[in-house]
């Protein structure tokens, strides 16, 4: 059954990396949160010569740089602001922006290069991201908290926003979600956790059925050498 979910693969070059070609950025980050990829490899991911982790890690820096490029022209993409991920946005509406008809969604799969994409993009996808790819991801959340002090509160942090859509054209108040949800905010407790001290991929590494698991998906190498079975 692992290697038919395999076959569906779709290995793709997207602005010069090499990936496992999935749009929402969530996709390359959930199961990461508990298992540690690095250097653990499948029949697939050995067959081109990388693994799920790098793999996510290209994902993050194609993530980044379609904020550079920003296609579709949407307002307040660039190398700090960036994080396209499933998430709930303005709802669905059709207004002129900038001369451009836009379509706008509510809770959809965003994703790039191809879309859907209506400039709603979610902090907490970005900072997900950590244990990939500190470098661009630290300063987009240093640049997330500057723009907007309130991003981080007490019940979690910022789940989208979307500088496109105005909720007030007068003040130019950018549409900016209300609610958090656990789904998001856990993996990024996790994963911040992961790249502070790799207490959840150790943890992991220790558990029997996991090990199993991923052996008899046919994962070899790395940490898998001396795990107990």
């Amino acid at each position: 059954s692992y290697d038919a979910w395999t076959s569906t693969y779709q290995w793709e070059n997207l602005y010069g990396h090499d990936v496992l070609f999935a749009a929402p950025l969530f996709v390359h980050q959930l199961s990461h949160a508990w298992i540690d990829f690095r250097g653990i490899r499948d029949d697939f991911m050995r067959e081109k010569r990388s693994d799920y982790f790098e793999n996510s890690r290209r994902a993050t820096l194609i993530q980044q740089e379609y904020a550079i490029r920003n296609p579709r022209r949407l307002r307040g993409y660039d190398a700090d602001s960036w994080g396209i991920s499933a998430s709930d946005g303005p709802g669905i509406s059709t207004r002129r922006v900038d001369g451009v008809e836009r379509w706008f969604f509510g809770y959809v799969a965003r994703g790039v290069p191809y879309g859907p994409d209506d400039g709603t993009v979610a902090p907490w996808a970005a900072l997900a991201s950590l244990p990939f790819a500190p470098e661009i991801v630290l300063p987009a959340l240093q640049r997330w908290r500057a723009r907007n002090p309130d991003i981080a509160t007490a019940e979690g942090l910022l789940r989208s926003v979307n500088p496109t859509f105005e909720t007030n054209p007068a003040t130019k108040r950018e549409w900016v979600c209300d609610t958090q949800y656990g789904l998001e905010q856990g993996p990024v407790v996790l994963m911040i956790e992961n790249y502070r001290s790799g207490l959840l991929w150790r943890l992991m590494r220790r558990c029997p059925p996991v090990v199993a698991g991923l052996r008899g998906a046919g994962f070899r190498d790395g940490w898998l050498r001396s795990a107990s079975r």
